[in-house]
């Protein structure tokens, strides 16, 4: 559908511009080294299913407190117009044209990760952050000790669901804790049980930084809430639009009980919280978001590639952040990036993604020249400066044999109502050959630290993945009886090489293996990268 202008237009008119604006002078923001992270990601939210960005009908005081104290970043996108894709595209920083995962499984099998990606937990988890995975993962197959399990993706705690069915269950049978099942019987509501734990998680003593990724299932259909949709069961509207209403309403209260526990913890002013959704709003199981305006004055919703299916809320929070608003275009695949850089990792080289850091500063950044979006043998989109294109597979969304090719002006066309294509056929050519060129293989090269052995030989091999020299790297192991060995010591590796060390150990059980290393000249920050690995029996 094409949404008509709406009273959030006088909002929004300026979102098409490259700026950051605030209501008075940006001011540094003081944050603290190695910060600790709640990446709260919600299921379908809509980019206008909160106040601060114009809703009416739903309240959310505290994501608008947020947004009031925070960044709200008002053109945010997703990696991806639906959920796989686009949890990929955060988790790893990659968009949907290189990623592993470029769409939902639809009738197939569930899409996995493989030991070729590198999360964001994976990425602090080597350096050092205690890290958690609650909520929905959206990536196969049910199965413990597998390439694409949390644990094995860099997440130490999951909680939760592996597969995306099965996050559908708002009353589960069962969930998963790490590598196991945890019956439930179909009588608890799982969100309750994610917050619950997701408190625990934030409120446990250590003295290591952590990052939690609090991935709810909140407000995807079907729409499910304990009760009788609360302050909403009176409202002239369907009976799933009532509790749709109560979900966001519960995952609004959610977020309050999250920064609650922060500050009971006494780790408020030490964390950065992102909150934000995978895609556009959902029309499933009786939803209708044009009642709630769930788009604003976007175009379409969930599965489309028009500004309603990929545009996001996105608010950072940290109470030395100062409040400001950000207009220049942001993704979900730059929060990889954007982690790293806060917490002083380095961060992987190609990727699609870059850091936002200096936005949340009242800085500026170099800025990405354009963003992509694609869903395979369906649609795919190129956004460059102003400039949007949009290419339809034939058959799909109408296309004729030949597919098609829309353009728009978002500066003037907010609603993407006016295609341009005929009228610029140059400008087209130009953005698809740009996209064409944006779309193929996994760019990615090897990162990090990786143990690998049984008997009594380990190796350990430090990759250098990141785009700057790695200096006096050493090598360490540390044996099931607690003693540290030390391997190879003041080595360089520059971008894309590889050092390695074979370790003789003594005895069995779980070993940790570390590396340490330097970036900068001298005296530059020195990182230490550390990973477990359990030893096996030789047969």
């Amino acid at each position: 559908m094409i949404a008509a202008p709406s009273r959030r237009t006088l909002l929004t008119g300026a979102l098409a511009s490259l700026t950051v604006s605030a209501s008075a002078a940006p001011a540094r923001a003081a944050f603290p080294r190695r910060p600790n992270f709640v990446v709260i990601l919600a299921d379908d939210l809509g980019w206008g299913e909160i106040g601060s960005q114009g809703q009416r009908l739903i309240a959310t005081p505290n994501l608008d407190r947020m947004a009031r104290e925070g960044v709200r970043f008002e053109t945010a996108y997703s990696g991806a117009p639906l959920c796989a894709p686009s949890r990929c595209s955060l988790l790893t920083g990659m968009h949907a044209g290189h990623g592993t995962v470029r769409e939902n499984p639809e009738g197939g099998p569930q899409h996995s990760l493989s030991e070729a990606d590198l999360t964001f937990g994976e990425l602090l988890q080597l350096a050092g952050y205690r890290t958690a995975c609650i909520g929905k993962w959206g990536f196969g197959p049910e199965l413990p000790d597998q390439p694409s399990h949390p644990n094995e993706r860099g997440f130490g705690e999951f909680f939760g669901y592996i597969g995306h069915r099965h996050a559908h269950q708002y009353y589960p049978d069962y969930l998963w804790h790490n590598g196991g099942r945890v019956t439930l019987g179909r009588e608890a509501f799982a969100p309750d049980l994610f917050l619950r734990r997701a408190v625990e998680f934030v409120k446990q003593p250590s003295d290591d930084p952590f990052l939690l990724y609090f991935a709810t299932n909140l407000p995807h259909a079907p729409s499910v809430v304990p009760g009788n949709a609360g302050r909403y069961k009176d409202k002239p509207w369907s009976r799933a639009n009532r509790r749709h209403a109560a979900q966001v309403g519960r995952l609004d209260s959610d977020v309050a009980t999250l920064l609650g526990a922060l500050r009971e913890a006494g780790v408020a002013d030490d964390t950065v919280v992102l909150f934000t959704s995978d895609n556009g709003p959902h029309r499933e199981k009786g939803v209708t978001p044009w009642l709630f305006d769930s788009n604003g004055p976007y175009r379409a919703d969930k599965r489309d590639l028009y500004e309603g299916g990929i545009r996001v809320p996105l608010i950072a929070w940290s109470p030395k952040m100062r409040a400001r608003v950000v207009s220049e275009p942001v993704t979900l695949y730059d929060v990889l990036p954007t982690l790293a850089d806060l917490a002083e990792v380095p961060a992987p080289a190609a990727i699609d993604g870059r850091s936002f850091r200096k936005l949340l500063n009242g800085g500026r950044r170099r800025g990405h020249d354009h963003l992509v979006w694609n869903r395979p043998r369906k649609a795919q989109a190129i956004r460059r400066g102003r400039w949007k294109a949009l290419r339809f597979a034939p058959g799909i969304a109408g296309a004729g044999p030949e597919g098609r090719v829309e353009l728009y002006d978002l500066a003037t066309d907010l609603g993407e109502t006016r295609d341009l294509a005929g009228r610029r056929p140059e400008l087209v050519a130009e953005l698809l050959a740009l996209l064409d060129a944006s779309i193929g293989d996994d760019p990615r090269t090897p990162y990090g630290l990786r143990v690998e052995g049984a008997g009594d030989q380990v190796t350990v091999a430090l990759v250098n993945g990141s785009k700057v020299p790695w200096r006096r790297v050493t090598l360490a192991l540390t044996t099931p009886r607690g003693q540290r060995v030390a391997g190879r010591r003041e080595v360089t590796l520059l971008p894309g090489e590889e050092v390695s060390e074979v370790f003789t150990v003594r005895g069995r059980g779980a070993v940790t293996a570390s590396a340490g290393f330097a970036t900068g000249g001298t005296g530059g920050r020195r990182h230490t990268f550390r990973r477990a690995h359990r030893l096996r029996t030789l047969t």
